[in-house]
Order: structure tokens, then sequence, then C-alpha cells
């Protein structure tokens, strides 16, 4: 008797073995799932032109900032008694070296909180 126990469990453990060696499961990645055609800085920079050109004056500082996530560069430039934050968001490709700069994002300025203007041609009418 006990011996056909032990053939009933190796069999059921047999079993069990086969019906589970097709399972495969997938852990992270979802970058790569979501774009194989693009590299990530692609799809960031894509996503990033299509928030900027969704925008308008007025938008608030915590609004732009849980949409589009943390800048690339953020300043404070004060003229007179005005102090102006500006974040910078990666944009567009200028060197193929890697390393993300200014002249490869879009900077949007803030005032009181405030988005009034974004664009290189913006910072530097302040």
């Amino acid at each position: 008797m006990q011996t056909f126990q032990k053939i009933r469990v190796i069999s059921l453990a047999s079993l069990l073995m086969i019906s589970l060696s097709g399972c495969v499961i997938a852990i992270g990645d979802d970058e790569f799932q979501r774009d194989t055609n693009h590299s990530s800085w692609e799809v960031r920079e894509k996503n990033n032109r299509a928030h900027i050109q969704a925008m308008q004056l007025g938008h608030q500082y915590l609004d732009v900032t849980n949409k589009m996530g943390v800048a690339d560069f953020n300043e404070l430039i004060t003229r007179g008694d005005n102090t102006y934050q500006i974040l910078y968001y990666r944009t567009h490709r200028k060197d193929g070296d890697g390393v993300t700069t200014k002249n490869e994002c879009t900077p949007l300025v803030f005032f009181n909180s405030e988005l009034i203007g974004w664009g290189d041609n913006f910072v530097q009418s302040l």
C-alpha cells in the first residue's frame, strides 16, 4: 500500500511539473514593450513636446510638474524685484553623446507659480 501512495505522489508531482513547464512570468521592461521602435529618450522628447504644445499661459507650476515630471534643469532668475523659475525639459537632440544639455531642452518660465511663457526667445526677453 505504501508503494502505491509513493507512485501516486510521484505521478502527481510529475504531472504538475509538466503542466507548469510552459509558464513564463515577465517582470519589468515596460518601457521596451511600450515602444520598441524608438529609444526611451526619443519617446520622452516626443511626450515632452506634446505636453508643451498643449500648455496654455496661466497653468500652475504643480499642474505642469505633475504632468511633465522632474525637469532636466531648474533655475531661478531675478530681474529687478521679480524672481522667475525656469524649468528645462528635453525636447530635441543636438548631439548623440548621451548627455542632456540645456540646448536640447525647452524652457518653461513661471512667475508666482504661474506659467508665463516658454522657449529660448521668451527667456532671452526677460
